[in-house]
């Protein structure tokens, strides 16, 4: 099993835990070329907060609006009128990512770069407002990969009627993903659109796998959980065989957890009759009330403790986000106009600390933390 290193969605660097020892069941795969999973370990980071725009990453996108009610991606093109949302996404686009920022990736040691985007790249139908565009610049971004030796994960990262309710996903609310089988025929033309795509001879080496769906949030109800876990054999078929044949795709094809455990996903999806699966966790440390009182011992052996849940899932897993925050002060982590657990301002939540002093500005870092 591999971890790949990545911190929130934030371009930043660590280093990755120790790998345990593979399984026989683990080692065994047979259609990805693009990089030997079962043997080279993974480190990368994520390219958040670009063609999928979150306020967290980017606040002063969302605050320069004017309109408290722009909380997404869905709203900021939908509060707008066309020409200002695409002149302010199109900046976007062209700023903050370049290739001068790959060829940084690379220097600092990493192989992998993850680049979550929204099934609105794609596709966009009835009154849905959202702007195209981003994918162009993943194309972009993929060619920038290949320049500097970097692998591409590429992560659908919001499906329509959302995945999980979270402003990652585009559109901030309820996860209205399942309750439609069309948002799930959507989802997995985009998958198909993806796979063809990037399984062109043009890409191998460089689009290496492609992520079915971020987070879905499968523990709020059964629907959502039942319908992912079938989402996951169904696009895995589009995703392998993207060509309307016996062809096979040389991707490795990477499911999320669903914030279930691990080894929920044991037995699941295994060879011969599925190759490539990667499973991918997230670990963060502030999303509730326990975590944001935790010292930092306890944040230590949360993390350590971690390590024989994950040697225990017996597909390839990868821990596809993380991050060292302790707090959820940053500004709009919960969502644009939501309030810390940690000050206690966000509904529910008792007060621990205080977020004054928990600064977003790089020029409050110590000489510490820089460098």
């Amino acid at each position: 099993m591999l971890f790949l290193t990545t911190l929130l969605a934030l371009p930043l660097v660590a280093n990755a835990l120790p790998a345990p020892a593979a399984s026989p069941a683990v080692e065994k795969r047979s259609v990805n070329l693009g990089w030997d999973y079962g043997e080279e370990k993974v480190r990368g980071v994520n390219i958040g907060g670009w063609l999928v725009i979150e306020p967290f990453i980017t606040p002063s996108i969302f605050e320069s609006t004017g309109n408290e009610d722009i909380i997404d991606e869905y709203t900021f093109c939908q509060y707008q009128d066309y020409d200002t949302a695409q002149s302010a996404l199109q900046n976007h686009w062209d700023t903050w990512f370049t290739e001068d920022d790959f060829a940084k990736i690379a220097a600092a040691g990493l192989n992998h770069v993850r680049i979550p985007i929204g099934y609105w790249a794609y596709d966009v139908q009835g009154d849905e407002p959202y702007i195209q565009g981003a994918a162009d610049y993943l194309d972009k971004a993929i060619g920038w990969a290949g320049n500097h030796g970097l692998k591409v994960l590429v992560d659908l990262h919001g499906v329509p009627g959302s995945q999980n309710g979270y402003d990652n996903s585009g559109q901030r609310g309820d996860a209205l993903w399942a309750t439609d089988s069309n948002n799930v025929e959507r989802a997995k033309n985009v998958v198909a659109t993806l796979a063809t795509k990037y399984s062109d001879p043009q890409y191998y080496g460089v689009v290496t796998a492609i992520a079915l769906l971020n987070e879905p949030a499968t523990y709020l109800n059964d629907e959502l959980l039942s319908t992912t876990r079938q989402y996951w054999y169904d696009a895995y078929v589009v995703a392998r065989y993207p060509f309307g044949n016996s062809d096979k795709s040389g991707l490795a094809i990477v499911i999320h957890d669903g914030f279930q455990d691990p080894s929920t996903y044991n037995n699941y999806m295994t060879e011969p009759d599925y190759e490539d699966v990667i499973l991918d966790t997230h670990n963060y440390q502030v999303f509730n009330d326990e975590y944001v009182a935790w010292d930092w011992d306890q944040h230590i052996s949360g993390v350590c403790d971690k390590a024989s849940t994950y040697s225990a899932a017996d597909l390839w897993l990868i821990v596809g986000e993380w991050s060292l925050a302790s707090t959820d002060c940053a500004k709009y982590l919960n969502g644009r106009g939501i309030g810390a657990r940690y000050d206690g301002s966000y509904s529910g939540s008792s007060y621990v600390g205080d977020c004054s002093d928990k600064s977003n500005d790089v020029s409050q870092y110590s000489s510490l933390v820089i460098h």
